[in-house]
């Protein structure tokens, strides 16, 4: 499985995977919701289960993907500070390019 992870979000993922309260967590990508061939996405921080894969990105983040949902496979995880400060991820391998 393949996660690219923008330099901007690279950084907000990294603060609070420092956090005291965040030690030992890892970051989690998820389908919320799919229809069609695409999905909607949510993050957070956990922990591995036996139904995850580790993905180490170039940016020294690593992700936990459930590795049953090919949904997942090829995200992209952005970080916006305008004109809404907060992630984004899309899909673009899928023809998910957030643009709904």
């Amino acid at each position: 499985m393949n996660v690219k992870i923008s330099r901007n979000a690279a950084k907000v993922l990294q603060l609070e995977l420092d956090k005291e309260e965040n030690k030992g967590l890892l970051v989690r990508v998820q389908v919320t919701h799919s229809h069609g061939d695409h999905a909607h996405y949510g993050l957070g921080l956990d922990d591995k289960t036996d139904n995850d894969v580790l993905v180490s990105t170039d940016k020294g983040i690593d992700v936990i993907l459930d590795k049953n949902e090919p949904l997942l496979d090829g995200i992209r995880i952005d970080y916006f500070y305008t004109p809404e400060e907060g992630f984004m991820i899309t899909n673009p391998s899928k023809g998910n390019h957030g643009d709904h």
